[in-house]
């Protein structure tokens, strides 16, 4: 990882003042990961994703749909929309395609951040998270719900005064309206310059209804954090005062699809997407 450098690493807690990993209780990041392959989960994490994958085969799907559309969102956004600077709010434990590795890919001196609030992921996003020497790649352990705290730590990588990519997938379904979802993310927006994007992505169930209600709810008895469903057009007011792109608030697996053999539309999935721009 290039660090911006030692002078800043004691604003960052230490590992003996994050607090233990339980893997009694699965956990968002480490569940997530199991379905996309990965093997940085429990025993718990996997039991938990069998058994919602028992009831909605198809998350699997969604969760790599999410992942692909996050590809394809930041792409576009280094190659042709002239972004440099990532602001990863929950980015999960890494995996293959990582937002620095994308984003880097397309502008070798792009700077992206990572935010999350897993001890895992934080013990995990040292060791493996590795940026170009032209580019800066920096983990900020921190909630969400702090939003200074997270926009303080970001500036130690990123210029707040020159447009930022904001990626928020598979976040805010974890902040219930009464815990300030909207405002949060609109706080977060609302700290950025113009000419910056907002990238997110949110669970719902209008495809596959009643199915993934209830997977949600056995979600909600045994997971930490919780899952808020919202409708597509609750999920819309978070683009509020944002130019959102073509093709609008699409599932993932629609957002600006590669092409296939046949021109088929790939099938939805239960998470909805859209690219905004802050004008």
């Amino acid at each position: 990882m290039n660090s911006p450098g030692e002078d800043d690493a004691s604003e960052q807690p230490t590992a003996e003042e994050i607090p233990d990993v339980d893997t009694t209780v699965p956990h968002t990041g480490r569940v997530w990961n199991y379905w996309l392959g990965g093997r940085d989960n429990f025993a718990a994490d996997r039991e938990l994703g069998d058994r919602i994958r028992e009831f909605l085969p198809t998350v699997v799907e969604l969760a790599r749909a999410d992942r692909a559309f996050l590809g394809r969102a930041v792409t576009f956004l280094a190659r042709d929309a002239g972004i440099r600077q990532f602001l990863d709010v929950g980015s999960g434990l890494p995996t293959a395609d990582n937002t620095h590795e994308v984003a880097q890919a397309a502008a070798p001196d792009a700077r992206i951040v990572y935010v999350d609030n897993d001890p895992l992921i934080h013990a995990h996003a040292r060791a493996l998270l590795f940026g170009t020497p032209e580019g800066a790649t920096d983990y900020v352990h921190a909630d969400l719900r702090d939003t200074a705290a997270v926009l303080r730590a970001a500036e130690r990588t990123l210029d707040l005064s020159r447009p930022v990519a904001l990626s928020m997938l598979g976040v805010v379904e974890h902040i219930t309206d009464a815990e300030g979802a909207y405002e949060l993310v609109g706080g977060l927006v609302d700290a950025l310059p113009s000419g910056s994007y907002l990238v997110l992505a949110h669970d719902t169930d209008v495809v596959h209804g009643a199915v993934s209600a209830e997977a949600v709810r056995r979600w909600n008895e045994s997971a930490t954090p919780g899952i808020t469903l919202r409708r597509p057009e609750e999920i819309a007011r978070l683009f509020d005062g944002l130019e959102v792109l073509e093709p609008g608030l699409v599932s993932t697996s629609r957002w600006r699809p590669e092409p296939t053999a046949d021109g088929a539309a790939p099938p939805e999935v239960d998470a909805f997407c859209a690219v905004a721009r802050k004008p």
